[in-house]
Protein backbone atom coordinates (compact mmCIF):
# COMPACT_ATOMS: atom_id res chain seq x y z
CA UNK A 1 0.00 0.00 0.00
CA UNK A 2 1.28 3.24 -0.82
CA UNK A 3 2.75 5.67 2.05
CA UNK A 4 -0.16 8.60 2.72
CA UNK A 5 2.10 11.46 1.23
CA UNK A 6 -0.62 14.23 3.49
CA UNK A 7 0.25 18.00 2.39
CA UNK A 8 3.78 18.93 2.61
CA UNK A 9 3.57 22.05 1.59
CA UNK A 10 1.63 22.57 5.06
CA UNK A 11 4.78 22.29 6.98
CA UNK A 12 6.65 25.56 7.35
CA UNK A 13 10.24 25.79 6.69
CA UNK A 14 10.01 22.15 5.82
CA UNK A 15 13.97 21.89 5.22
CA UNK A 16 14.31 23.11 8.83
CA UNK A 17 11.60 20.42 10.56
CA UNK A 18 13.02 17.49 8.75
CA UNK A 19 16.73 17.90 10.19
CA UNK A 20 14.72 17.90 13.68
CA UNK A 21 11.47 15.83 13.64
CA UNK A 22 10.92 12.29 13.06
CA UNK A 23 7.75 12.13 10.71
CA UNK A 24 5.64 8.98 9.81
CA UNK A 25 2.29 8.93 7.98
CA UNK A 26 0.27 5.35 8.28
CA UNK A 27 -2.49 4.15 5.91
CA UNK A 28 -5.89 3.46 8.35
CA UNK A 29 -7.23 0.07 8.14
CA UNK A 30 -9.93 -1.09 6.22
CA UNK A 31 -12.77 -0.02 8.76
CA UNK A 32 -11.77 3.44 8.97
CA UNK A 33 -10.59 3.71 5.63
CA UNK A 34 -13.59 5.78 4.83
CA UNK A 35 -13.37 7.74 7.55
CA UNK A 36 -9.68 8.63 8.08
CA UNK A 37 -7.21 9.97 5.33
CA UNK A 38 -4.00 8.73 7.08
CA UNK A 39 -2.47 8.60 10.79
CA UNK A 40 0.54 10.73 10.98
CA UNK A 41 3.30 10.42 13.87
CA UNK A 42 5.88 13.18 14.75
CA UNK A 43 8.18 12.53 17.17
CA UNK A 44 11.68 14.84 18.81
CA UNK A 45 14.06 14.64 20.78
CA UNK A 46 15.89 18.61 21.10
CA UNK A 47 18.00 20.38 23.42
CA UNK A 48 16.14 23.71 22.94
CA UNK A 49 13.17 24.36 22.70
CA UNK A 50 12.02 24.17 18.75
CA UNK A 51 9.25 26.23 17.54
CA UNK A 52 7.48 24.44 14.36
CA UNK A 53 4.06 26.33 12.30
CA UNK A 54 1.68 24.18 10.03
CA UNK A 55 -0.89 25.55 8.16
CA UNK A 56 -4.65 24.75 9.19
CA UNK A 57 -5.93 22.40 6.51
CA UNK A 58 -9.97 21.79 6.22
CA UNK A 59 -9.83 18.92 7.90
CA UNK A 60 -10.39 17.58 11.80
CA UNK A 61 -7.56 15.96 14.06
CA UNK A 62 -7.84 13.10 16.47
CA UNK A 63 -4.59 13.69 18.40
CA UNK A 64 -2.97 11.90 21.17
CA UNK A 65 -0.97 14.68 23.15
CA UNK A 66 -0.92 15.87 27.09
CA UNK A 67 -2.91 12.77 28.39
CA UNK A 68 -5.74 13.25 26.49
CA UNK A 69 -6.99 12.20 22.40
CA UNK A 70 -7.68 15.66 21.37
CA UNK A 71 -10.08 17.00 18.85
CA UNK A 72 -8.58 19.36 17.06
CA UNK A 73 -11.39 21.24 14.79
CA UNK A 74 -10.48 23.11 11.94
CA UNK A 75 -8.34 26.54 13.20
CA UNK A 76 -8.86 30.07 11.26
CA UNK A 77 -5.57 30.55 13.19
CA UNK A 78 -1.45 29.45 12.66
CA UNK A 79 -1.30 26.18 14.58
CA UNK A 80 2.16 26.68 16.17
CA UNK A 81 3.74 23.86 18.81
CA UNK A 82 6.29 24.82 20.83
CA UNK A 83 8.78 21.37 21.21
CA UNK A 84 10.66 20.67 23.89
CA UNK A 85 12.38 17.70 25.63
CA UNK A 86 11.69 14.07 24.28
CA UNK A 87 8.58 13.11 22.75
CA UNK A 88 6.08 12.06 19.63
CA UNK A 89 2.26 13.02 18.96
CA UNK A 90 0.19 10.34 17.24
CA UNK A 91 -2.58 11.62 15.40
CA UNK A 92 -5.71 10.74 12.71
CA UNK A 93 -6.25 12.97 10.23
CA UNK A 94 -9.97 12.55 8.76
CA UNK A 95 -10.88 12.94 5.50
CA UNK A 96 -12.56 16.33 4.97
CA UNK A 97 -16.64 15.81 6.36
CA UNK A 98 -16.13 12.59 7.70
CA UNK A 99 -15.22 13.58 11.23
CA UNK A 100 -18.60 14.45 11.87
CA UNK A 101 -19.96 10.80 11.01
CA UNK A 102 -18.55 9.83 13.97
CA UNK A 103 -19.73 12.76 15.98
CA UNK A 104 -23.38 12.24 14.50
CA UNK A 105 -23.91 16.04 14.49
CA UNK A 106 -22.92 19.55 13.28
CA UNK A 107 -18.88 20.08 13.59
CA UNK A 108 -19.68 23.73 13.32
CA UNK A 109 -19.01 24.36 17.00
CA UNK A 110 -15.54 22.79 16.51
CA UNK A 111 -14.29 25.40 14.54
CA UNK A 112 -11.45 26.88 16.27
CA UNK A 113 -11.32 24.46 19.21
CA UNK A 114 -9.70 21.69 20.85
CA UNK A 115 -11.44 18.99 23.21
CA UNK A 116 -10.89 16.19 24.42
CA UNK A 117 -12.24 13.09 22.71
CA UNK A 118 -14.38 12.13 25.38
CA UNK A 119 -16.16 14.73 25.84
CA UNK A 120 -17.52 15.00 22.50
CA UNK A 121 -17.63 11.51 21.08
CA UNK A 122 -18.89 9.93 24.92
CA UNK A 123 -16.13 7.32 24.74
CA UNK A 124 -13.18 7.99 27.57
CA UNK A 125 -9.87 8.28 25.70
CA UNK A 126 -7.39 8.25 28.58
CA UNK A 127 -6.48 4.82 28.03
CA UNK A 128 -5.99 5.20 24.65
CA UNK A 129 -4.05 7.90 24.99
CA UNK A 130 -1.72 6.51 27.56
CA UNK A 131 -1.35 3.19 25.38
CA UNK A 132 0.12 6.05 22.76
CA UNK A 133 1.88 7.96 24.36
CA UNK A 134 3.43 5.38 26.49
CA UNK A 135 5.20 3.24 23.70
CA UNK A 136 7.44 3.81 20.79
CA UNK A 137 5.98 1.86 18.61
CA UNK A 138 4.15 3.16 15.78
CA UNK A 139 2.26 0.27 14.86
CA UNK A 140 0.76 0.22 18.38
CA UNK A 141 0.12 3.62 18.21
CA UNK A 142 -1.66 3.69 15.16
CA UNK A 143 -3.45 0.19 16.44
CA UNK A 144 -4.37 1.86 19.87
CA UNK A 145 -5.95 4.83 17.79
CA UNK A 146 -7.81 2.83 15.78
CA UNK A 147 -9.33 1.01 18.46
CA UNK A 148 -10.48 4.12 19.78
CA UNK A 149 -12.06 5.60 16.76
CA UNK A 150 -14.52 2.47 16.31
CA UNK A 151 -14.90 1.82 19.37
CA UNK A 152 -16.97 5.64 18.80
CA UNK A 153 -18.67 3.37 15.89
CA UNK A 154 -18.89 5.49 13.03
CA UNK A 155 -22.06 5.45 10.45
CA UNK A 156 -21.14 6.52 6.99
CA UNK A 157 -22.81 9.30 5.54
CA UNK A 158 -22.88 9.92 1.53
CA UNK A 159 -23.06 13.50 2.20
CA UNK A 160 -19.53 13.46 4.02
CA UNK A 161 -18.33 11.99 0.76
CA UNK A 162 -20.00 14.42 -1.25
CA UNK A 163 -18.51 17.11 0.99
CA UNK A 164 -15.10 15.61 0.43
CA UNK A 165 -15.12 15.22 -2.91
CA UNK A 166 -15.70 18.80 -3.61
CA UNK A 167 -13.41 20.03 -1.01
CA UNK A 168 -10.65 17.96 -3.00
CA UNK A 169 -12.27 19.41 -6.28
CA UNK A 170 -11.24 23.00 -4.76
CA UNK A 171 -8.14 21.71 -3.81
CA UNK A 172 -6.80 20.10 -7.83
CA UNK A 173 -8.40 23.56 -9.08
CA UNK A 174 -5.65 26.35 -8.68
CA UNK A 175 -7.60 28.91 -10.77
CA UNK A 176 -10.89 28.77 -7.93
CA UNK A 177 -10.96 31.54 -6.23
CA UNK A 178 -14.44 32.04 -5.74
CA UNK A 179 -16.87 30.01 -3.89
CA UNK A 180 -19.75 30.72 -6.02
CA UNK A 181 -18.07 28.79 -8.69
CA UNK A 182 -17.80 25.89 -6.34
CA UNK A 183 -21.22 26.26 -5.39
CA UNK A 184 -21.80 25.89 -9.56
CA UNK A 185 -20.05 22.94 -9.88
CA UNK A 186 -21.74 21.20 -6.97
CA UNK A 187 -25.24 22.09 -8.38
CA UNK A 188 -26.24 24.06 -5.62
CA UNK A 189 -27.04 27.50 -4.44
CA UNK A 190 -23.98 29.08 -2.62
CA UNK A 191 -26.72 29.70 0.35
CA UNK A 192 -26.97 25.36 0.45
CA UNK A 193 -23.17 24.97 -0.15
CA UNK A 194 -22.12 27.10 2.76
CA UNK A 195 -24.73 25.24 5.20
CA UNK A 196 -23.12 22.29 4.25
CA UNK A 197 -19.84 22.97 4.51
CA UNK A 198 -20.93 24.84 8.01
CA UNK A 199 -22.34 21.29 9.31
CA UNK A 200 -19.97 19.16 8.00
CA UNK A 201 -16.59 20.96 8.10
CA UNK A 202 -17.00 23.91 10.53
CA UNK A 203 -16.02 26.11 8.15
CA UNK A 204 -17.19 28.14 5.00
CA UNK A 205 -16.43 26.98 1.21
CA UNK A 206 -14.32 30.60 0.48
CA UNK A 207 -12.19 29.71 3.38
CA UNK A 208 -11.54 26.64 2.00
CA UNK A 209 -10.42 27.73 -1.54
CA UNK A 210 -8.66 30.48 0.47
CA UNK A 211 -6.72 28.40 1.96
CA UNK A 212 -5.53 25.77 -0.77
CA UNK A 213 -4.59 28.78 -2.56
CA UNK A 214 -2.20 30.01 -0.13
CA UNK A 215 -1.11 26.22 0.16
CA UNK A 216 -0.48 26.68 -3.69
CA UNK A 217 2.13 29.87 -2.88
CA UNK A 218 3.74 27.60 -0.25
CA UNK A 219 4.46 24.71 -2.80
CA UNK A 220 5.86 27.48 -5.23
CA UNK A 221 8.06 29.26 -2.27
CA UNK A 222 9.04 25.34 -1.74
CA UNK A 223 9.95 24.67 -5.22
CA UNK A 224 13.56 25.05 -6.88
CA UNK A 225 12.07 27.14 -9.64
CA UNK A 226 12.02 31.09 -9.55
CA UNK A 227 9.19 32.74 -8.77
CA UNK A 228 7.65 35.64 -10.44
CA UNK A 229 5.11 36.58 -7.61
CA UNK A 230 3.30 39.02 -9.54
CA UNK A 231 2.29 36.15 -11.92
CA UNK A 232 1.90 33.61 -9.47
CA UNK A 233 -0.84 35.98 -7.86
CA UNK A 234 -2.58 36.70 -10.60
CA UNK A 235 -2.73 32.78 -12.16
CA UNK A 236 -4.18 32.03 -8.18
CA UNK A 237 -6.73 34.75 -7.96
CA UNK A 238 -5.11 37.46 -6.20
CA UNK A 239 -5.71 41.11 -7.02
CA UNK A 240 -2.20 41.60 -7.48
CA UNK A 241 0.95 40.73 -5.36
CA UNK A 242 0.53 42.82 -2.44
CA UNK A 243 -2.99 41.08 -2.08
CA UNK A 244 -1.11 37.83 -1.98
CA UNK A 245 0.91 39.05 0.02
CA UNK A 246 -0.97 40.32 2.75
CA UNK A 247 -2.84 36.91 3.27
CA UNK A 248 -0.08 34.69 2.97
CA UNK A 249 1.71 37.21 5.77
CA UNK A 250 -1.16 36.51 7.85
CA UNK A 251 -1.38 32.60 7.56
CA UNK A 252 2.71 32.13 7.65
CA UNK A 253 3.96 34.96 9.23
CA UNK A 254 6.61 36.26 6.59
CA UNK A 255 5.39 37.44 3.04
CA UNK A 256 6.08 35.13 0.88
CA UNK A 257 9.43 36.42 -1.16
CA UNK A 258 10.83 36.55 2.11
CA UNK A 259 9.92 33.21 2.90
CA UNK A 260 11.36 31.46 -0.05
CA UNK A 261 15.00 33.51 0.47
CA UNK A 262 14.95 32.13 4.15
CA UNK A 263 14.18 28.45 3.02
Amino acid sequence: METPRGHPDAIVRPTRAQHVLDVDRRAPGDALAPYVDYHWYVGWRVGEPYRQQVVPQPRIHVAAEQGRLLVHGISREPFVRTLTGTGHVLGASFRPGWFRCLLRSSVAALADRVVPAGDVLGVDDRAAAEEILGTDDVSVMVAAMERYLLAARPVPDPVADEVAALVAWAEGQHDLTRAEDLAAHAGVSLRSLQRVFSDYLGIGPKWVIARYRLLDAAAAAHGGDPVDWAALAASLGFTDQAHLTRAFTAVVGTPPATYRREL
